[in-house]
């Protein structure tokens, strides 16, 4: 599945820009340190959108391409920012098998995002992930930090109305 670009404007702040350039000069333009600059990069603004790749792209003298591809082949990467309330749903087994698919497609519904998306107003991202480590509460998803079990798809709107 190809990684969409995201339509929610960039807004990086001078010191986050400083602090990535302070990031690239500490590896010297080092081409084998793409991986763990785009890492830190990410980490420094919760996602790589295109005007983050072209700063490492021009500061360590690559193609704009070269560091797209690496940004859309590992699944570790995301050009979508993630929302102030981020959503997991999980899929594992335990979760999937007690309905959990079906409350992944009420939550696309009701926030009208596909997993790896964000709202426009930057308020909700949705994920799909493997196991949450809570089997035993199936089917589980997380808000941010907090946990949320023994769901159904009535759930979902309470849920989310919570952090409106």
């Amino acid at each position: 599945m190809a990684k969409k670009i995201s339509q929610i404007p960039f807004k990086g702040t001078p010191e986050q820009e400083a602090e990535l350039t302070s990031i690239i000069d500490s590896y010297s333009a080092d081409r084998n340190a793409l991986m763990p600059i785009l890492q830190e990069a990410q980490d420094i603004y919760g996602y790589l959108p295109i005007e983050v790749q072209t700063i490492i792209a021009r500061r360590m003298g690559i193609p704009l391409e070269e560091v797209y591809g690496i940004v859309t082949f590992y699944t570790q990467f995301s050009l979508e920012p993630k929302g102030e309330y981020n959503i997991m749903v999980c899929l594992g087994t335990a979760c999937y098998v007690r309905g959990a698919g079906d409350i992944l497609e009420r939550m696309k519904e009701r926030l009208g995002i596909e997993p790896g998306g964000c709202t426009l107003d930057g308020k909700f991202s949705l994920e799909a992930c493997r196991c949450i480590g809570a089997c035993g509460l199936a089917p589980v998803l997380m808000v941010n930090e907090e946990v949320y079990g023994r769901l159904t798809v009535d759930d979902v709107d309470r849920i989310v109305a919570k952090y409106e």
